[in-house]
């Protein structure tokens, strides 16, 4: 006869135990679930995305109703138990259902800390927990327009990114002196904080609110320093706490949360207790890695399996917002630890600090490049000898490098407990090919998407080994990854389907070749513009490019040039038509004056966004600057040398040499022939050096040298140069 296992709570650790058992014994248990919540169970890691537009509920549902049907699960959704008759063996929910139980599993998670100030019931004050508290911030964007999140933590600044893409201004009000002070060092919150502001958040660091201010609604906030700040909308995110009530009146051991030993048993006999209500030698951890790695020892136990005991679990974070990539492990406290790397680009912005004591690695920052971020909290987990800190290969990008180094019994997905191991294995087995495939198959990447890097570096690596059926093609990272979750198209396929459809506008774009998402997302919206544009398809008369309510308007800054007047006309033509997005793209820089009328002019010419950088030397001497830059021109005793595809991030690699002309304006058309090349063919985002590398200096040699071209497109710029 099969036994009767009652689950509370369906969240992600108790849906996660869940099929940790079905996996082990399908036909063991009769399985019963409580949800509090009417809806079957979903990530709740994304919920920010779905405040930033990026996903649908249905888009981050894990089990639908479908798959409680099919594996035989009861699911009572919106059903809160209320009471544990620990002597009969039942469990009885607030309506007056009554279910037996010969296991019962408590996963009755968290509930979000409401801080002790006045006024904090009052209607405008909301929580950040589920997703009723999504809808609700969506309905108050359409009738207000301030908000103010207090907590500058993981959690407020994820919904703070969500109401700033609802179109509210929104400020962050934090009590300490920097963001995510128990994740970051000083200089990476300098860097999260510089980053956000550019996108709109204001903050108010170190304050402590003492009053919510409004006669019958919030209308603001009042500081102990006396300050006051109006609000519309208060979002507080400072915090969870666990929800251990139904534990507490049944009298289960509880500090914190619910106490359970090492195999998650709790201190009455058929009672577990698993994910943010449990308490493990004096922890609860509110983050997903731990509550997956407690689900799968608890299924074991439950299915009377031989199991590893729970030993804990390496604290981390890993913040993605606006295309920001935030990484912290473990210890990265400066009180007794040392500094065992720390490297600082400020041009680039990048930021990585691993501090170690005694010789081994205790904990880890990323700010800009998140690559590593696997291997180092790996490391942590290890306790690793920081000598394994070497420098990467510099042939490899730093995922690449990650993934070769990491051991096949590594987790590359700590969200949801997949190995190196498990997704090399589900390539080999189902001849896996992107990224998206293995997400499928693994759920590798699936939830915050931090490892997504160092799983398309396994799918390069993977692909480029030898098979049963003969050597493979080695697609590249980005070849074999679609360009976003919109599209199921890489980046060069892309460009071919935009010509073959003939699309001049993104909103074609989308309609024709099937964007899941009609008006795109941060990474594709980019994209598909600097497509349009160096595909010459773009519409330049269309003013609705992606679709209804959003537009996107893209001012690139030729020559690295841009004049008050310009910045001041962009603004108010974005301003005068609505724009969600005005993009200012990146600067370039021609250093020196005698040839930047040319140059301005070929930037003209070419269309080009200021992706690249030019430095020129008009002396004999080789000025470090030359060599690193995307292009360089330097004077020689035989003339001007054109160099390519130098940068000068860490670790530096030098530009390869193109060629050498006598006469400077030919020079200067070596350079349009190299950019024009790379204007078609490289792709969005594609820095020159690793464009290059993907093409191979040889056979740019031979396209930059060619007859048609030099008689074609370089007398043209020519002409224009000489005209213009």
């Amino acid at each position: 006869m099969m036994k009767k296992l009652v689950v509370v709570g369906n969240g992600m650790a108790g849906i996660k135990c869940v099929e940790e058992i079905l996996n082990l014994e399908p036909e063991r248990f009769q399985i019963t679930i409580f949800g509090a919540e009417p809806r079957p169970g979903y990530n709740r890691v994304l919920l920010s995305k779905m405040l930033q537009e990026e996903s649908s509920f249905k888009h981050i549902v894990t089990h639908d109703w479908d798959w409680y049907e099919e594996n035989g699960v009861k699911l009572y959704a919106g059903e809160r138990v209320c009471r544990i008759d620990v002597a009969t063996g039942m469990v009885e929910t607030e309506s007056g259902m009554k279910e037996p139980y010969d296991m019962l599993i408590l996963a009755t998670g968290s509930l979000p800390f409401i801080p002790p100030i006045p006024g904090v019931r009052k209607q405008g004050v909301i929580a950040f927990r589920d997703v009723n508290d999504c809808e609700t911030m969506a309905r108050y964007a359409k009738t207000y327009r301030r908000a103010t999140v207090i907590g500058g933590g993981l959690l407020g600044l994820e919904a703070a990114q969500g109401l700033l893409n609802l179109g509210m201004e929104t400020e962050v009000v934090h009590n300490a002196q920097y963001l995510m002070n128990r994740q970051l060092d000083r200089t990476a919150a300098v860097l999260l904080q510089r980053k956000l502001e550019e996108q709109g958040m204001r903050f108010h660091l170190a304050k402590e609110t003492v009053n919510i201010i409004g006669r019958n609604r919030a209308q603001g906030l009042m500081f102990a320093d006396g300050n006051r700040l109006d609000t519309d909308l208060v979002v507080l995110a400072v915090g969870i706490r666990p929800n251990i009530e139904l534990a507490q009146d049944s009298g289960l051991t509880v500090n914190r949360a619910i106490v359970v030993d090492d195999y998650m048993r709790t201190s009455i006999p058929g009672i577990y207790a698993v994910g943010e209500c449990a308490e493990h030698r004096g922890i609860s951890y509110g983050l997903v890695a731990p509550l997956y790695e407690q689900g799968k020892v608890l299924a074991k136990v439950i299915c009377g399996r031989e199991t590893a005991l729970y030993e804990g679990t390496i604290p981390y974070a890993q913040l993605k917002v606006a295309g920001i990539h935030v990484f912290s492990a473990g210890d990265i406290r400066d009180e007794g630890n040392e500094t065992a790397v720390m490297e600082y680009n400020g041009m680039l912005e990048v930021y990585k600090k691993v501090m170690m004591h005694g010789g081994a690695v205790t904990g880890a920052i990323l700010y800009g490049d998140t690559a590593e971020s696997t291997s180092l909290l790996g490391m942590v987990r290890r306790g690793a000898s920081a000598t394994e800190l070497t420098s990467r290969d510099n042939s490899r990008s730093k995922a690449e490098d990650a993934a070769a180094a990491l051991p096949e019994e590594e987790t590359v997905c700590a969200c949801n407990g997949v190995s190196k191991g498990a997704i090399l294995r589900a390539i080999a087995t189902d001849r896996l090919k992107t990224v998206e495939e293995v997400k499928s198959r693994t759920k590798a990447s699936g939830s915050c998407g931090g490892c997504r890097p160092l799983v398309a570096a396994l799918v390069k690596n993977s692909l480029s080994r030898s098979t049963d059926s003969g050597p493979v093609v080695t697609p590249t990272a980005q070849e074999i990854v679609p360009v976003c979750g919109c599209t199921h198209y890489d980046h060069d396929s892309l460009k071919t389907a935009m010509v073959d459809a003939i699309c001049q506008t993104p909103g074609e774009v989308v309609s024709r070749l099937g964007w899941t998402r009609q008006q795109g997302c941060e990474l594709c919206r980019p994209a598909v513009l600097y497509y349009l544009e160096s595909l010459g398809l773009r519409d330049r008369s269309a003013t609705n490019p992606l679709g209804a309510g959003v537009a996107v308007q893209v001012t690139p800054q030729y020559g690295g040039e841009a004049s008050s007047t310009g910045l001041r006309f962009t603004n108010l033509n974005a301003e005068d038509r609505s724009f969600v997005e005005s993009d200012l793209m990146d600067q370039a820089f021609v250093e020196v004056a005698w040839l930047r009328e040319r140059l301005a002019t070929l930037w003209g010419s070419l269309a080009l966004p200021a992706l690249v950088t030019v430095a020129i030397c008009p002396g004999s001497a080789y000025p470090g600057g030359v060599l690193v830059h995307d292009i360089g021109i330097s004077r020689s005793p035989a003339g001007w040398e054109v160099y390519a595809g130098g940068h000068a991030e860490h670790p530096v690699r030098q530009g390869q040499l193109l060629g050498l002309e006598e006469d400077p304006t030919e020079a200067v058309l070596l350079t349009a022939a190299c950019l024009q090349i790379y204007r078609h063919s490289a792709r969005y985002g594609e820095k020159m050096w690793e464009w290059m590398e993907r093409t191979g200096v040889l056979a740019l040699r031979e396209s930059v040298l060619d007859a048609a071209l030099r008689s074609g497109l370089a007398v043209s710029l020519r002409t224009t140069m000489l005209t213009g």
